[in-house]
């Protein structure tokens, strides 16, 4: 079951958000000491209230049984663009359809809200991530590097 997240469940997603992220820290060799800023390592409680409560982010997690196994926030910059943030799922529920669904969800709360194109980004060494998103209709559309990351960004985006 997808529903919205309430800022009683930000312990939680803190730790969903923390363990899914960190396969991907460690398969690319990213580490507190080279990429202090990197989702796994800076994703704390005050952050997540900063979304919600600055940025206005509507945050939504997958839950199994009561316990939460993924999660989502959408970034509403303003116009009709989003970006999709943080859309994770713990390793051992991977390959199940929880991303599909969580992706199908994010799709449809973003258009619900006035939004038509869908943007993110991701390691962009993690080629089979971008393979998924590609699959999902999403196309790559730049790369960046920078000093404080020891990979490489890439961005794609959605017409929704």
């Amino acid at each position: 079951m997808i529903r919205q997240i309430e800022k009683s469940d930000f312990a939680e997603c803190v730790s969903v958000i923390r363990e899914s992220f960190l396969t991907v820290a460690k398969e690319f060799g990213i580490t507190p000491e080279n990429a202090p800023a990197f989702t796994a390592y800076a994703t704390d409680e005050a952050k997540l209230t900063h979304w919600m409560d600055n940025q206005k982010r509507p945050m939504y997690g997958y839950f199994d049984n009561g316990k939460l196994v993924g999660y989502y926030n959408l970034y509403l910059p303003g116009g009709n663009e989003c970006e999709l943030g943080s859309l994770c799922v713990l390793p051992e529920y991977r390959h199940g359809g929880i991303g599909d669904a969580l992706l199908e969800d994010s799709i449809a709360n973003a258009k619900e809200l006035g939004c038509t194109v869908m943007k993110l980004s991701i390691v962009e060494e993690n080629t089979v991530l971008r393979k998924w998103y590609e699959e999902h209709g999403f196309i790559h559309t730049e790369t960046k590097k920078f000093d404080f990351f020891p990979f490489t960004c890439g961005y794609l985006e959605k017409e929704i």
